[in-house]
């Protein structure tokens, strides 16, 4: 068979980590998850390691991992948050590298990145070359292999880069249909022109290097792309199939020459952007294996079946989301997302200008400052990849000692560390995302500003000069489209500097945590706490903490120490004072003066203790990070709600027969009463869905109620997100066959009050749990009929059909 299909992801999501804290704070748009890499974990990621082929009624007949059957990349910065906050979903992405090998001849089916999706053709040669190393580097650590091929952010070529794949090893990229400029076949003299999307997209390319090197080129079907990404072409993996399928040219125009028919889109449209498309993809690839209408394969296969005939020049500075270019990310090309009327997007050019600026004062700081400290300060930051990928001290002391011009004493490590990460800001910066998008103030831009504001603040550590005033001058020119805004330099102020920083800051958050943590982390984020002396006094609601505390950065081994003084005096009124290095005698004195004020409930003198010793300066609750400041917040809170919740629940019990005769006769109920009754119901629920051991009967009794009250239920998406993570608890109790028949039996009637209740949770994960436990090689030949039953009707409840 001369016919192949292959089908590429580019799997990324833009880095949402806090540039100081190299965490993804919470973010509520995103709920009732965390952030908006768990929920699109949650729709995507984790869906297409385990997707469904589903038979006419809806249940599940089969459960594949749809990475080992496609083409794909993985952003290195989202495996990076995968490898720690998806663990499941990540080793399946590894594992399906590995199935893919088995399954097309030894080649896998994961390609590289360029690091953190920076446009290369925009950027510097020194920039390039540390990207794609970079992403060579992180692909051999997570798979295993030299990558076959790599992904371009935005498929955005140059020849440059081009080049420095070619002499990293890399053997192939996949760019859209515009960007192939000519063609020809191998040893023709004349060159046929294919611009505006003319090139046949069915066979491979050889694409000859000005140094003598070459690189084989992909160009997808861009309207079949396109029907996938936005013409609803997922909504029916049959139709996907067809479509496909129907691609492949007349074979009088190939002969025996094999014709690849092949696609390539963003991941996150087979779930995220098209709900279930992740099954429709599944179906898809399914229905062409057992149609034998063509063989599914990956690009490494395809190149070792099919060398190239025939030979490509590409479209210089071309990318795949621009028709002109690569303007999309320098300057007001007409490519956006919409936005009011009237929005324009020529912010784009002066936010690069002055990243450019930045850029190059940032390479004249580090190229003065290391030259004492490391050997060959581009080559080091080339391999500092390894440090990035593991922080460990192991790691960074041969990091050092291979790289640096002498041993380095605590101090040097600490500038050469900062230097080096100043560096890696210096290209986060840079992240396409910045752009991509309408408007200057949305959070793809103030995260890469807080990259740039980081850098800055690290230039300056070490011995560099203040670069923030010029550049907020310099970004002062780029126009917000929201007059609330102004223009960059407001946004930088409102956005990015209130985020920024220090050791001193971190010292403050843990002294407020002290306050509510019966024992306060040692490990903040990306510092380490080590607590050298700590006293906490509780009178009622105040609470006092004082203490002496050593920081350290884990990134920049950067070691302060603090002492503090922090003062809850009820609800969130919280006043705290830090120092750093305070001495011994000292801090004595004030704890023991501070102290014995608070037992003496002499708050006033206290907060005059701290000032005295401390300075005017003060840090409230406000001053904690986003997750925290919430936790506690909701602490607060929740004791308030607790006391709301006792009232109501007082009017609803001591009215109860009045309010249910009113509903017999049909008489309306006021809306207060209504409200009420709607407040402790739904409290009542949220609390019977989130614990480990649920009272069934209650949860009926509740289901029971809430039908007969009509009442509304105040935050389904959270209800079913704890629906489903109590179906999952129940499953993982059922890990082999012989369990009580008493679980099987609890599970089943949950899924009944789950039903009255109304809810829809995602039970995938629940399901994949099922599907691998029915369809295990032993039978069920010795198993109590009884039992036997109750799990063929979780099969029902699951929508999993048990095999024949």
């Amino acid at each position: 068979m001369n016919k192949y299909v292959c089908i590429h992801g580019h799997f990324y999501q833009p880095p949402r980590e806090n540039a100081w804290l190299e965490e993804i704070e919470l973010q509520d748009s995103a709920h009732p998850f965390h952030d908006w890499n768990e929920r699109i974990n949650a729709e995507c990621y984790g869906p297409n390691a385990a997707s469904r082929i589903l038979d006419q009624n809806g249940n599940i007949t089969k459960i594949t991992n749809n990475y080992a059957h496609i083409s794909f990349n993985m952003g290195p910065t989202l495996l990076s948050w995968m490898e720690e906050h998806a663990p499941e979903a990540y080793e399946a992405i590894l594992e399906a590298d590995e199935e893919s090998r088995e399954i097309f001849d030894g080649h896998g089916s994961a390609v590289a990145q360029a690091y953190n999706h920076i446009i290369l053709p925009l950027a510097n040669s020194r920039d390039k070359e540390t990207q794609i190393k970079w992403g060579v580097h992180d692909f051999k650590s997570r798979f295993g292999r030299m990558p076959e091929g790599m992904w371009l952010a935005e498929t955005a070529v140059d020849t440059e880069s081009l080049e420095i794949m070619a002499a990293e090893g890399i053997k192939y990229t996949i760019l859209a249909p515009r960007q192939a400029s000519k063609v020809r076949k191998m040893g023709a003299s004349d060159w046929t022109d294919v611009s505006d999307s003319r090139v046949d997209p069915r066979r491979p390319y050889l694409c000859r290097l000005p140094s003598g090197n070459t690189i084989n080129l992909f160009f997808y079907d861009g309207g079949v792309a396109q029907d996938v990404a936005f013409n609803n072409l997922l909504s029916n993996g049959q139709h996907l199939a067809d479509r496909l399928l129907q691609a492949f040219g007349d074979s009088k125009d190939f002969g025996d020459e094999p014709q690849l028919v092949h696609i390539a889109t963003d991941g996150e449209s087979y779930g995220h952007h098209h709900r279930h498309g992740e099954m429709a993809l599944s179906y898809c690839l399914e229905h062409i294996r057992e149609g034998d209408q063509a063989t599914i394969t990956n690009y490494g296969q395809f190149l070792e079946v099919c060398p190239p005939t025939w030979e490509a020049q590409i479209v210089e500075d071309s990318s795949w989301s621009c028709v002109h270019g690569v303007e999309r990310w320098r300057s007001n090309c007409g490519c956006e997302t919409g936005g009011g009327p009237g929005w324009n997007q020529h912010w784009r050019a002066p936010l690069r200008e002055s990243l450019d600026w930045l850029r190059d004062e940032l390479i004249s700081v580090y190229e003065r400052e290391a030259a004492p400290l490391l050997k060959d300060p581009w080559e080091a930051r080339n391999q500092f990849i390894t440090v990035v990928m593991d922080r460990q001290e192991g790691t960074i002391a041969r990091f050092l000692e291979a790289h640096a011009t002498h041993p380095l004493n605590k101090r040097d490590r600490n500038r050469a560390m900062r230097l080096l990460e100043l560096q890696r800001n210096a290209m986060l910066m840079y992240t396409s995302c910045g752009w991509f998008f309408n408007e200057i103030s949305g959070i793809e831009t103030t995260q890469i500003l807080q990259y740039a504001c980081r850098a800055m603040q690290l230039a300056q550590q070490t011995s560099g000069p203040d670069l923030e005033e010029e550049f907020i001058s310099r970004i002062e020119r780029a126009e917000s489209n929201l007059p609330e805004h102004k223009n960059g330099a407001e946004i930088y102020r409102k956005f990015v500097m209130p985020t920024r920083l220090d050791l001193k800051r971190v010292g403050m958050h843990f002294a407020i945590s002290t306050l509510f943590e019966p024992t306060p982390d040692k490990e903040i984020f990306n510092y380490e706490v080590t607590t050298l002396q700590f006293q906490k006094l509780v009178a009622g609601v105040q609470k006092l903490s004082v203490g002496t505390v050593q920081i350290k950065s884990v990134i920049t081994l950067s070691v302060r120490q603090f002492s503090f003084a922090v003062l809850h005096i009820g609800q969130h009124n919280i006043i705290g004072n830090i120092l750093q290095d305070m001495e011994d005698g000292a801090y004595i004195a004030m704890s023991g003066e501070i102290t014995h004020a608070f037992d003496e409930s002499r708050l006033g003198d206290v907060i005059g203790i701290m000032q005295d010793y401390f300075g005017p300066d003060k840090y409230t609750i406000w001053h904690l990070f986003k997750d925290e400041k919430r936790k506690v917040l909701n602490l607060i809170m929740e004791e308030n709600l607790e006391q709301l919740e006792g009232a109501f629940r007082r009017i609803v019990n001591s009215d109860y027969q009045l309010l249910n005769a009113l509903r017999t006769d049909e008489i309306p109920i006021p809306v207060g009463y209504r409200k009420t009754i709607d407040l402790v119901l739904n409290r009542d629920l949220h609390k019977g869905l989130s614990t480990s051991k649920p009272d069934l009967n209650n949860l009926d009794r509740l289901a029971g109620e809430i039908q007969k009250w009509t009442a509304g239920l105040d935050d389904a998406p959270g209800l079913n997100h704890s629906a489903a993570e109590l179906i999952l608890a129940y499953m993982h109790k059922i890990t082999k066959r012989k369990v009580p028949l008493a679980l099987l039996q609890e599970l089943n009637r949950l899924f009944a009050i789950v039903r009255k209740l109304g809810l829809r949770p995602d039970i995938s994960r629940a399901q994949n749990s099922y599907f691998s436990l029915a369809t295990e090689s032993e039978s069920f030949a010795q198993t109590e009929e009884e039992w036997k039953q109750e799990f063929e009707r979780l099969g029902q409840n699951l929508q999993v059909k048990l095999p024949a």
